[in-house]
């Protein structure tokens, strides 16, 4: 008889190598033997239900939150951007678009306040797209690898959580290099957020998650009752990686469209350019504003955050002149204003909406 090692059978069912391997472990898969320090699988053995209930209950009327920490999150600043939302959201204005998702804080605080018939989510970052995928899709398993990881490395000393943290990361790297997009990659991404520096998001030039080991005490791996919130609030949503253009065909009289693109740098020194493979520069902020006047043409609801030149130059006009046709509102948030590590203070942000 023909048989399939954990791996293949984790890619032939769509589901991770070590929810298989519990399986085995559990006599779920008929047939399964061990061999030595493996599994082999009938190939024709079929996937075994999944008959877990999750541990996590939530209240219908509970927030949803971001899962992940992300550099420039907008819940600091939500009241604000909360305050251009368009007049007839969830009634005339039934569609959603976010095409930089990034932690979603506007998205989730948009799809608990309102009952949306569309919604368009993506990003340029692949794992954080596959991430968004996972939790819509495969929550429960999600939660249970989480819970493994979460068990592994809270308890443990300082040395074995290092060893934990970066044999976690090379495995992250193995997977994104081969191009996985699976619930065991979608928990790494989370783990590594959650447990790295910061909670950056860093790639080398060869692609490579390269973000050191934060020092947290007690860290928060997980929320399982907001994973679970959050993966009710994506059903309605199509998630995939894209460029902002792909968001054309979607975004019409009906949408209410939130950009929030990679900012533009104050200083030559501020720059962040590894958030995912590419560059977003001066032309591609420019190619963002005409495309955001081509979906105000239409009709479409558009609010979009960016940087404010003025902080390091006040004469720099920089986005006046490529938003003069819209209104722009600068406000407050608590931001990193050099390069100097744990240098923040007050500067100003701008809100760009044509309403």
């Amino acid at each position: 008889m023909e048989s399939m090692t954990t791996l293949e059978a984790a890619e032939k069912w769509h589901i991770s190598k070590r929810r298989v391997e519990r399986l085995c472990s559990e006599k779920r898969i008929d047939g399964a033997e061990r061999v030595g320090k493996t599994w082999r699988i009938p190939k024709d053995a079929p996937k075994p239900e999944d008959g877990r209930a999750t541990p996590f209950n939530r209240s219908a009327d509970m927030p949803v939150r971001p899962f992940v920490k992300w550099a420039g999150g907008k819940s600091q600043i939500l009241e604000e951007i909360r305050r251009k939302y368009p007049a007839g959201l969830g009634q005339t204005v039934s569609k959603y678009a976010e095409p930089f998702v990034g932690g979603g804080a506007v998205l989730f605080d948009v799809l608990g306040r309102y009952d949306l018939k569309e919604v368009y989510v993506s990003d340029v970052n692949r794992e954080l797209v596959a991430t968004y995928c996972a939790i819509r899709d495969h929550a429960a398993e999600l939660i249970e690898t989480l819970q493994t990881f979460e068990g592994e490395y809270v308890p443990a000393v300082d040395e074995r959580r290092k060893e934990l943290y970066y044999a976690n990361r090379d495995r992250f790297n193995f997977l994104k290099a081969s191009g996985s997009a699976d619930v065991e990659l979608a928990a790494l991404f989370i783990f590594l957020n959650r447990t790295c520096f910061n909670g950056l998001y860093r790639v080398n030039s060869q692609g490579a998650y390269n973000v050191p080991q934060g020092r947290y005490k007690k860290p928060s791996i997980f929320d399982g009752p907001n994973v679970m919130a959050v993966s009710e609030k994506l059903q309605v949503a199509e998630i995939v990686c894209a460029d902002f253009r792909d968001s054309r065909d979607f975004i019409d009289e009906k949408t209410f469209a939130y950009f929030d693109p990679p900012y533009r740098p104050l200083t030559s020194t501020a720059s962040f350019t590894s958030y995912a493979e590419g560059r977003f520069g001066d032309e591609e902020q420019a190619a963002l504003a005409g495309f955001i006047d081509e979906m105000s043409q239409r009709g479409a609801h558009i609010v979009a955050s960016n940087s404010d030149p003025k902080n390091a130059d006040e004469q720099d006009d920089f986005f006046d002149k490529l938003y003069s046709r819209h209104n722009i509102t600068r406000i407050s948030a608590s931001r990193a204003i050099n390069s100097v590590g744990g240098s923040r203070g007050k500067i100003s942000e701008l809100l760009i909406c044509n309403d």
